[in-house]
């Protein structure tokens, strides 16, 4: 199985992931200009070389309007604390959740790509929501911020898209210990909401003081982490170094390691309640919301209730990682009283995607393979926007796009 390993021996920063992820991608200059392309707003992004303790690697860099947003103590990763709008950075306008998913909305980026950037912000802003106690709606962050953390999430999604891991192993985090300055003032190591982020995950402070898990880093690797533990066998095909800019005795990266295990299942939590009150379009929200969230899959099944009434099933596949915050939702977007949880074994095939050039232009092929099979299809959205183009059927779209 293709398995994309993260040491994450010296913490996590939304730019040092992504850094280390952009290490592994075959083309990085064109990845480079996809990213300045995306539509964010007086948003620049580059990579440049770094090194530490002899080892080189990558510094990702965002600028919005030519300034970058003041460091982070291990980092340089921008504070991305959350605040309402009666404290702090009164010289930066704020942006809500609703304008942070416009923003979302309007990105070059596939729906898949999407949908996990929604995902990971919503996890901080739920993660902020906790802290502050307030609801989500009201939580806004300071525009420069806001633009950075989203440069550096949009980044490392799209990296994952491209790198498609059938699995992702993410090593103990580390995440320091003292004090961090944010916009409410001087916060315990790791920040509140990183604590959040990270309940359940196995860290430890180790022994440089300072913040090395941000928020940003903590929800990334909540999101994509199929399992934390020590690095399995790994028959390792590239090896990415995503730099900090701040220099202690041990290198100062996360370094992210691609290879292929042999093939095995992974394990995942299958939670499901019965709903006989709601309706259609209530369920159909629930849904949407649990897929953002970053569900594996959500799906409904008719079933039979007490006094033989109509019911619903509402089955959702999620990490094991990820099943506190799929029960909250289960909890808080339906009308049940109860979640039941069973732990199942699943057999993937690993997944990667390429891009062929084609009559049609670049159009990405996406295949899956492993236990002596494998299969090739072309990616839809691909495929429905060269049919929207051409004023053709999809069927006519994917014969032109065969033919190369």
């Amino acid at each position: 199985m293709k398995t994309l390993y993260l040491d994450c021996g010296m913490g996590a920063a939304g730019d040092m992931l992504t850094a280390a992820l952009w290490e592994l991608l075959p083309d990085r200059e064109g990845f480079l200009k996809q990213l300045n392309a995306l539509g964010l707003p007086g948003v620049t992004v580059s990579a440049r070389p770094s090194v530490k303790c002899g080892v080189t690697g990558t510094h990702f860099e965002v600028l919005v309007d030519g300034e970058a947003e003041e460091e982070h103590a291990h980092s340089g990763e921008p504070e991305d604390h959350a605040h309402d709008g009666e404290h702090g950075h009164h010289h930066h306008a704020h942006r809500g959740m609703a304008e942070i998913g416009a923003l979302v909305d309007a990105l070059a980026l596939p729906a898949a790509v999407k949908a996990d950037v929604r995902a990971v912000y919503a996890g901080i802003a739920d993660a902020e929501s906790r802290v502050h106690g307030v609801p989500v709606a009201e939580i806004h962050f300071h525009e420069l911020g806001t633009m950075d953390a989203l440069a550096d999430i949009a980044a490392a999604c799209l990296a994952m898209a491209e790198l498609a891991p059938g699995q992702v192993i993410v090593s103990p985090v580390r995440v320091g210990f003292g004090q961090v300055r944010c916009a409410h003032g001087l916060l315990p190591v790791p920040a509140p909401a990183a604590a959040l982020l990270l309940e359940g995950v196995p860290v430890y402070a180790g022994e440089y003081p300072g913040e090395f898990c941000t928020p940003t880093g903590a929800a990334l690797l909540r999101h994509f982490a199929s399992r934390f533990g020590p690095m399995p066998v790994l028959r390792v095909e590239r090896i990415g170094y995503g730099m900090g800019k701040k220099d202690f005795e041990a290198a100062n990266c996360v370094r992210a390691l691609l290879g292929e295990t042999d093939e095995a299942g992974d394990t995942v939590s299958e939670l499901s309640c019965n709903l006989d009150d709601m309706t259609p379009e209530a369920i159909g929200f629930a849904q949407e919301r649990l897929f953002d969230a970053g569900a594996l899959e959500v799906y409904t099944t008719a079933v039979g209730m007490k006094k033989s009434r109509p019911g619903v099933l509402l089955t959702v596949m999620c990490r094991e990682a990820q099943k506190g915050e799929m029960v909250k939702l289960l909890f808080r977007h339906t009308t049940t009283l109860g979640v039941r949880e069973s732990v199942s074994r699943r057999y993937t095939l690993a997944r990667e995607s390429v891009t062929d050039e084609t009559a049609l232009g670049p159009v990405r092929r996406k295949i899956a393979s492993g236990w002596g099979v494998r299969r090739e299809k072309f990616e839809y959205e691909d495929l429905a926007r060269a049919a929207r183009e051409r004023g053709c059927s999809l069927d006519e779209a994917r014969r032109l796009a065969e033919e190369k």
